[in-house]
């Protein structure tokens, strides 16, 4: 009994269990994928007014476009029911090609010197001042000279012979600046200054620095200046040929007042004038061109401050 009881209770549970449970019939679901994206709405086109509109504003703005900062216009976005938009039309305020002139000037303010201070100025034109000194006595001279001798009277207070001295003096005064230019001073500015050469200086006479002495082209060159020096094809600086023109009218001047000064000529003020007006337009010409020259910005085109204040004079 307990054994039949047991298998009983072993079927009332399978049957429970069954009847608890029943078998749900098989459903075939189908295989789960991912939703695809949402098909954006197509943007409508614009109409006829918008895309005159929006024409009109890509025009206008074009020279907008062409600078680097400009700024643009979004463009719509695309829509493939519609033409694409013609392409915007080309800048045109394009700057116009620079001209020679203007590049010129500007290579030639790039070259300029900058502006010397109140201080470099006076170093630089420390030359002239000086030479302006000496050339201030002899245009002293000069305008007494002359002066007499346009209007035919002499100087008060000068007597024939005081008066004939002056005008030795005034010559040999000169003379003997003109011999400390040649041998003192413009030898040495003439190695930078071509405005201060005879036309007889050697290679190693001139900066900068000569070559290698017993060099083959170092004595050619030497034998061809001098070849040129004696045909004359290398003329001296205008300065120094008007040293020459000037002598040439003192050589006159000194004659003649020696002449009336040992009485063998008597001073006649119209003679004295016509010597004069032989030389005198170079005369001046001279005094205020070699000041010029040793002017504080023609000086700084060839020499440091430094080299400057060396040169002595």
């Amino acid at each position: 009994m307990s054994g039949a009881r047991r298998t009983t209770t072993v079927l009332t549970s399978k049957f429970s269990i069954r009847s608890c449970r029943p078998r749900r019939p098989r459903i075939a679901y189908p295989v789960s994928t991912p939703p695809a994206a949402p098909i954006p709405a197509p943007i409508p086109a614009p109409s006829a007014p918008l895309h005159t509109s929006r024409q009109r504003h890509i025009s206008t703005s074009a020279s907008k476009m062409s600078s680097p900062s400009g700024d643009t216009a979004p463009s719509p976005g695309p829509n493939p029911s519609s033409p694409a938009p013609p392409p915007p039309p080309p800048p045109t305020d394009v700057p116009p090609p620079t001209s020679t002139s203007a590049s010129t000037s500007t290579s030639a303010s790039a070259s300029t010197l900058p502006p010397l201070s109140a201080a470099e100025f006076k170093e630089y034109n420390r030359l002239a001042e000086h030479m302006d000194l000496f050339h201030n006595h002899f245009r002293s001279t000069w305008n007494l000279l002359y002066t007499s001798a346009s209007t035919g009277r002499r100087a008060q207070g000068l007597s024939i012979r005081a008066f004939i001295n002056t005008g030795l003096e005034f010559i040999s005064h000169l003379e003997t600046h003109h011999t400390i230019e040649e041998r003192y001073v413009f030898p040495g500015l003439a190695r930078r200054m071509p405005e201060f050469r005879t036309g007889r200086e050697k290679p190693w006479d001139l900066d900068p620095a000569p070559p290698t002495a017993g060099d083959e082209t170092t004595r050619k060159t030497d034998v061809e200046t001098e070849k040129e020096a004696e045909k004359g094809k290398r003329k001296a600086a205008e300065l120094l040929r008007q040293h020459v023109e000037i002598h040439q009218g003192m050589d006159g001047l000194r004659d003649y007042l020696r002449k009336c000064l040992s009485g063998e000529t008597e001073l006649q003020m119209s003679a004295l004038k016509a010597q004069m007006d032989t030389w005198g337009v170079v005369l001046w010409t001279h005094l205020d061109q070699e000041v010029r020259t040793l002017g504080a910005e023609n000086m700084r085109r060839y020499w440091a401050l430094d080299e400057v204040r060396r040169i002595r004079m």
